[in-house]
């Protein structure tokens, strides 16, 4: 059942909360897609679920409070308010607080144990290796994490990378430039991120730099600083690959190598470099891995009941 109420900003000059062309406040309502939110002057009219408006009002006296504290706001502000309520010390408690919203609202977290695993991983160690199938959200949540760390101020980068293996021969024959070339490739990692972060804010992380995707054969010459590194489908990088990323470490980075070792993409498939870089440098303090089954599978329920239903039935 729905409701309605009107919050009234009489301690301040509402221009000072809602922002230039109202930019702050529409920040803020896109973590409450589904509250009704009207500014007129000093008053906000909010229509919508009982506890949507308590949320909103909770969260909104502390963007008044954080005003009050400094000149001026701006959109890292509304989400520290939703996204900075966990800190490190509540991850490596449990791995299982909540790492970012998405952009429409809804929390992420580890969805089960061997990603709250990697989320602990991730808060004690500099390096992590996170191997198993595809579905079981190993990107997924390394892509979260770092948007966690930038939303955060931990880091000042994003910086994805797949090696470019089906690239390939077949790259020549398909038209464009190099960015439409590898950009179906690099899709997924784009959808990810557009999970978490509005599409006008992504689009000027993506032209400032401040989140960067490229092929990994870009990543020669590089020293990365204060940025989550995150390499993608690791499984098709060869021994000399695998330790050219991995020494481009700079400070405070954060590297997170995520790979299915039974789907190499390599015409030898016994040159991925993954699981044998694994066992080189495992017991090195600062690094972990993290071992994903297809128990950990996290796909529509109705995949399940799919599969289920196939195996009841004999097939010849």
């Amino acid at each position: 059942m729905g409701m309605k109420k009107t919050i009234q900003l009489d301690t301040i000059d509402p221009i000072e909360i809602y922002g230039a062309g109202n930019k702050i406040l529409e920040e803020f309502c896109t973590y409450f897609p589904a509250l009704k939110v009207i500014a007129r002057g000093t008053d906000i009219i909010l229509d919508g679920e009982e506890n949507d408006i308590e949320e909103f009002e909770t969260k909104f006296n502390r963007l008044i409070e954080v005003r009050h504290r400094k000149p001026s706001l701006n959109a890292y502000d509304v989400e520290s308010i939703f996204d900075g309520e966990t800190s490190a010390e509540q991850f490596k408690a449990n791995g299982d607080a909540v790492i970012v919203h998405s952009t429409d609202g809804k929390a992420i977290r580890a969805r089960n144990k061997t990603q709250q695993d990697m989320v602990k991983a991730y808060f004690e160690n500099d390096l992590i290796f996170a191997v198993g199938p595809a579905g079981t959200g190993k990107t997924y949540i390394a892509i979260a994490l770092a948007v966690r760390a930038l939303k955060n101020r931990e880091i000042k980068r994003i910086i994805l990378t797949r090696p470019a293996v089906e690239a390939g021969e077949r790259l020549g024959f398909l038209p464009g430039d190099l960015k439409d070339k590898l950009d179906p490739y690099l899709q997924p990692l784009y959808d990810a991120l557009g999970d978490m972060i509005p599409v006008k804010k992504l689009q000027e992380f993506l032209s400032d730099g401040t989140i960067q995707i490229a092929p990994l054969a870009y990543m020669r010459g590089r020293t990365l600083d204060r940025a989550c590194v995150i390499l993608d489908e690791a499984q098709n990088t060869n021994l000399g690959q695998l330790k050219m990323f991995l020494t481009r470490m700079g400070c405070n980075a954060k590297f997170i190598v995520t790979g299915d070792a039974s789907q190499v993409d390599l015409p030898r498939k016994e040159d991925s470099g993954l699981l044998k870089g694994i066992s080189l440098i495992e017991g090195l303090k600062g690094v972990k891995t993290v071992f994903f089954t297809s128990e950990d599978i996290v796909r529509h329920p109705l995949v399940t009941k799919i599969v289920k239903a196939f195996d009841r039935q004999d097939i010849d």
